[in-house]
């Protein structure tokens, strides 16, 4: 008997035998915990799946782009192609829509009339109270009762009358950054127009050729300091593609205010206080979006001498234009931080595919604080309190000042952080807004200075939070968003009681 293979039954046992090595191989892979080795990428490169709590209810967009997933995070197949890291990825909102409207945190938009064919705005240069912390008021320089003043929201190709009244107590004048208008009305002080004095009103007037992201303010250095500032938005007459759901305005600013004085020194080569759309964190109002949208945020660095390297949690975004012009696509740049220099506005995009509540802030250390400065009198005396010579201001304990940390304690401040405190009243303003409805209970204790949150949550959450009057509890819609997309074995709630006992036993900044 022959122990010879004929040719076809060889052919057929060495498919078979390949077959079942392949099949084995791909089998122990598996059972060692490790997945198959993905297919070459191009047209048959299977589609991600959604996750199994999304619906794509949107016909005339894809849920996914060439390998980028506008439901969870993702890059793409291609850095080359048009949407590698969402680039190109439309929004929901469909270009007949027209522009998206223009939200800007804690400010309000500058109302405007037509007279005669022209868009007439009014602006009242003037001293006002801001609320940069809940009961923590300070007197600045702004426009129409706002720091910074109100959005100016207009086309390309308008013709614009800005009618600037000074309603200071010294001399003023008026400058629109970025704008080619003829020069009498550039407002660089005494080089193109003679200043607008108390009591008197300016008119400026021209034909918009610009589109972008601009700003007005004070061309007087120390009135500049004092925060004279307001945002301009140009929509191009040609909308730009692709569209984007969300726009949001927000303007970063810089002040130096001592512990017992509620006005700037403007002459500070320091800063002590730093706002977003005039209000410190936590008071500022976080920017709520849908999951899968394209949102824009544009960015303007109004500090008197410091730059900002901002950072967004939890995406990628394009820097798509600068105070400028939008750039041309091939120039788009993709960040997770962009430093924004002082008098740049940057703009960032990026589609909203990974849900959650996303800190974005500057990341300089100081800037992400309150209030700091150096500390003075009872907050320097080290594990004393000072409420038993309070009553009598006559007495005065020694005092030993050391920056030297003693064994397991903290050499002091900034480290613990003591100075403000957030009452129970401070934390009702804190929650107030709509945008916090179920935020984390300690979501308050990491915003500070110049930090606010990117939340993006699924339609059923968005409807909830933003379009209810819904009582929420705290952390429920956080906690949802991690059953959903998380892993809620790993996370923990905030401990009962956390927040109070903050409150009541040592105050944070």
């Amino acid at each position: 008997m022959s122990n010879e293979i004929p040719p076809q039954g060889r052919r057929d046992f060495l498919k078979k035998g390949t077959l079942a090595a392949v099949a084995f191989s791909a089998g122990a892979s598996v059972s060692q915990g490790q997945e198959p080795a993905p297919e070459a990428t191009g047209p048959g490169v299977p589609k991600k799946p959604l996750p199994p709590t999304v619906e794509h209810k949107h016909s005339h967009v894809e849920a996914e782009y060439d390998g980028f997933s506008r439901y969870q995070p993702s890059r793409g197949h291609d850095p080359d192609s048009d949407y590698y890291l969402g680039k190109l990825v439309p929004g929901f909102r469909k270009p007949a829509d027209g522009p998206a409207p223009i939200t800007t945190p804690d400010l309000e938009k500058l109302p405007f009339k037509m007279v005669d064919g022209v868009k007439e705005f009014h602006v009242s240069a003037e001293e006002v109270s801001r609320e940069f912390l809940p009961g923590y008021h300070m007197n600045v320089y702004g426009y129409n009762g706002s720091l910074p003043g109100p959005l100016i929201e207009i086309n390309q190709g308008d013709r614009i009358r800005i009618l600037v009244t000074n309603n200071l107590s010294e001399a003023t004048n008026f400058h629109m950054h970025g704008f080619e208008m003829p020069v009498q009305y550039d407002g660089a002080a005494e080089m193109t127009q003679n200043p607008i004095k108390p009591g008197k009103t300016f008119k400026y007037e021209f034909d918009v050729h610009e589109e972008g992201t601009f700003f007005y303010h004070s061309h007087v250095a120390m009135q500049e300091a004092m925060g004279m500032v307001g945002p301009i938005v140009v929509h191009p007459a040609k909308p730009f593609d692709p569209p984007v759901d969300r726009d949001f305005m927000l303007v970063f600013q810089n002040f130096f205010i001592l512990p017992n004085q509620t006005v700037s020194d403007s002459w500070s080569m320091d800063w002590n206080w730093h706002t977003i759309n005039g209000r410190s964190g936590p008071y500022t109002t976080p920017c709520v979006v849908k999951h899968g949208e394209r949102v824009r945020v544009r960015l303007i660095d109004f500090s008197p001498m410091q730059h900002h390297p901002i950072h967004m949690h939890g995406h990628t975004f394009w820097v798509t234009a600068h105070e400028g012009a939008r750039a041309p696509k091939t120039a788009w740049i993709p960040r997770n931080t962009e430093l924004v220099a002082v008098a740049q506005a940057s703009e960032f995009e990026f589609i909203a595919n990974n849900p959650g509540d996303w800190q974005f802030h500057c990341h300089m250390v100081h800037h992400m604080m309150n209030h700091m400065t150096r500390q003075n009198g009872p907050r320097i005396r080290q594990n004393v309190s000072v409420d038993h010579y309070m009553e009598n201001l006559d007495v005065r304990p020694t005092v030993t000042v050391t920056k030297t940390g003693r064994g397991t304690a903290p050499p002091g401040y900034p480290q613990k952080m003591q100075g403000m405190e957030m009452s129970m009243e401070f934390m009702k303003k804190v929650w107030q807004p709509r945008e916090m409805k179920g935020m984390r209970e300690a979501a308050p204790m990491s915003m500070k200075g110049l930090m606010t949150s990117m939340r993006v949550l699924p339609d059923d959450l968005f409807h909830r939070v933003m379009e209810t009057d819904e009582k929420i509890e705290k952390g429920s819609i956080f906690a949802e968003i991690v059953n959903r997309f998380g892993n809620p074995a790993d996370y923990k709630k905030t401990p009962p009681g956390m927040m109070e006992k903050m409150m009541m036993h040592e105050g944070h900044s």
